[in-house]
């Protein structure tokens, strides 16, 4: 009858988004702020009889976990704790509830001799004494020793009470079982855990013992157990691990009463995102990405598929990666998010039989007298092996196809990754500034099979490079394009091919590298996702093959740039550190080749996480290809 959902805006006074919690019912379409204050609230989760809402807030200063009762209005803090809980479930009975959250280990210093301070003192801040391999992380910083822990909390009050204390990670997902005496859980308890990133096997969790019994152990990572409504079947993602740089993962089920597993999606070539269980226990809804969008299919316990007509899209407010989540009411309907492509993600109800309704237009107050432009889709064909290219086009505001207009070629970071059809701010601003934008998805991008995306594994960047100039042709064959005045910019996976593009051809006026890898070597050794990056994207450790790493380094062709670059990364980015931007626009100096660097201080490798940020990087984006671009030539010419 109802759907509570997160209404997402930007809060201009303190630089960040701002989360409120809105309830729209579904026959009348009205809908109502149901926690809507200065603080922000999330992961909303319904109690099992949907009189109670557990949600985390900050109101206190810190995240902590509230439950807000819906007869009353009437809140209830649970927790006080140093660390934000996360993964909260309801037990079945809803009178607790469970979740994870971080729990630091004791410092253990090397050197424990210092002298006292006297008083009044002012000495140099203690030295930080790091042994362990994982020990910063971006967005998050410098970390603690320490894992996440499962805890259980009665709903009525108390203290939480830690289940579990193991010296290895617990992973994602919880899941009670039907009698609300076992959670299921992954985790990883090897000794080696922090090299080996992609293992994990799933769990039970005796909850009056503390006792853990291992159910799965396929070769790879298993996560997210889900136990069916019957209690018959638990469901979760699994990955066979080949060590490739892009690995699919399947859906699959365990039937509890005898451990027989079974892949529902082995024979579909997507990778499954989120998923759901039906009520009647006899299938299960998922989510995966297929040609730059992300749609939603039921799959039975047999494996058999129905691709509903559902695409979600427009939570990725800033590039128009592929985006969307939806939820499974008991009576077959699914709420979900999906966007036109000129907006961003609204409310939609997908009823049993099938029938879609719109339930909200968020932003028809801001969009709707505006000229937005629309997204045209195009195909190009690949000079390197005639595969066929999938792009998309904006134009700008009053658009004339008599004329001539400057190109802005955008590439997605990932490189795993997909772009769509789907809303983009920075794509609009820079299509109202009289660009026309293209995007598009070369090889290495998912949503295209296993196969396509590994056609980079171990050469990356390479041929998509070339698919690259072939989506720019195919926009300049329109007639439309002032060759003059192509511009190319992508961050992260983007940076590394708009770097290694300029060191390619001179066809671009101005560039913008974003959060780039320039030398594969360094990068190596200094991101903080270093186990992950050297076993599955390298053949083989950094100074066994530097020969391979720098023919791929975007620093081995500065020699050939000329075009005018700037640098843009934050200062607090550990995933593709900043040293990577100083390393180039060094070389570029050396060089005498214009460029600049624009440092944004204390921004992480999500540079757009803060609504100011976003602003100061499509602005200086626009800025500097302001700077070289040229009047346009008419057709004549």
């Amino acid at each position: 009858k109802h759907i509570i959902y997160e209404r997402r805006s930007n809060d201009i006074m303190n630089d960040r988004m701002h989360i409120s919690l809105w309830q729209v019912e579904v026959k009348s379409g009205q809908h109502r702020p149901l926690i809507a204050e200065h603080a922000s609230v999330r992961s909303p989760v319904l109690s099992p009889d949907g009189s109670k809402l557990a949600y985390l807030s900050d109101r206190s200063g810190s995240q902590q976990l509230y439950v807000r009762y819906l007869d009353s209005g009437e809140d209830a803090l649970l927790t006080n704790t140093s660390y934000a809980p996360g993964n909260v479930v309801w037990s079945p009975d809803g009178k607790s509830l469970a979740f994870t959250q971080f729990t630091p280990q004791a410092d253990k210093p090397l050197f424990t001799g210092m002298p006292g301070k006297p008083d009044r003192a002012k000495w140099a801040e203690t030295g930080k004494f790091i042994d362990d391999l994982n020990y910063r992380s971006d967005g998050a910083g410098y970390v603690p020793g320490g894992f996440n822990q499962i805890y259980l909390l009665p709903v009525e009050g108390g203290t939480p009470r830690q289940l579990t204390f193991t010296d290895y990670p617990l992973n994602g997902d919880l899941s009670f079982s039907n009698d609300g005496k076992k959670l299921y859980f992954s985790a990883n308890p090897s000794d080696n855990y922090a090299m080996e990133v992609m293992g994990s096997d799933i769990y039970t969790l005796d909850i009056a013992s503390g006792a853990f019994n291992q159910i799965t152990s396929l070769e790879g990572p298993e996560s997210g157990p889900q136990l069916s409504p019957d209690g018959k079947y638990l469901a979760f993602k699994h990955t066979t691990d080949r060590k490739l740089s892009f690995q699919s993962s399947d859906l699959w089920v365990m039937r509890m009463k005898d451990g027989k597993l079974t892949n529902l999606t082995e024979s579909f070539d997507r990778t499954t995102g989120q998923f759901a269980w039906g009520d009647d226990s006899d299938e299960l809804y998922v989510s995966y990405q297929d040609a730059g969008q992300t749609k939603v299919a039921a799959v039975e316990l047999d494996g058999d598929m129905d691709k509903l007509n559902i695409v979600l899209s427009g939570q990725s407010l800033g590039r128009p990666y592929t985006s969307g989540e939806f939820a499974v009411a008991d009576n077959g309907a699914l709420a979900f998010v999906s966007s036109d492509g000129s907006t961003p993600a609204d409310l939609f109800v997908r009823e049993s039989r099938g029938k879609v309704t719109r339930l909200t237009a968020l932003n028809e107050d801001v969009l709707g007298h505006l000229n937005m432009p629309t997204i045209k889709a195009m195909t190009v064909t690949s000079s390197v092996d005639e595969r066929p290219i999938e792009a998309w086009m904006i134009t700008p505001p009053d658009f004339d196809p008599d004329k001539q207009y400057p190109l802005i070629l955008e590439i997605h970071g990932g490189p795993h990754t997909a772009y769509g059809p789907n809303f983009s701010a920075e794509i609009q601003l820079m299509a109202a500034k009289g660009y026309v934008v293209v995007w598009s998805n070369p090889r290495g991008s998912t949503s295209y099979g296993e196969d396509f995306a590994n056609l980079i594994h171990h050469n990356y960047p390479s041929a998509d490079y070339n698919d690259l100039m072939d989506v720019v042709d195919g926009v300049i064959t329109k007639g439309f394009i002032d060759t003059n005045n192509l511009f190319i910019t992508g961050g992260s996976g983007g940076g590394v091919l708009t770097a290694w593009s300029i060191g390619k051809t001179d066809r671009f006026a101005a560039a913008v590298v974003a959060k780039p890898v320039i030398n594969w070597m360094s990068f190596a050794l200094t991101a903080d996702a270093y186990p992950y990056f050297t076993q599955y994207w390298m053949p083989g450790m950094p100074w066994e093959i530097p020969e391979h790493l720098w023919a791929h380094s975007p620093l081995s062709l500065v020699g050939n740039v000329t075009t005018p670059t700037m640098l843009l990364t934050g200062e607090s980015d550990y995933r593709t550190p900043i040293s990577e931007s100083e390393q180039f626009y060094q070389a570029l100096k050396l060089r005498g080749v214009e460029s600049a660097m624009l440092r944004l201080p204390g921004a992480s490798h999500g540079i757009a996480s803060k609504p100011s940020r976003l602003i100061q990087k499509v602005g200086n984006i626009l800025a500097w290809f302001e700077r070289y671009r040229t009047e346009p030539k008419t057709k004549a010419e």
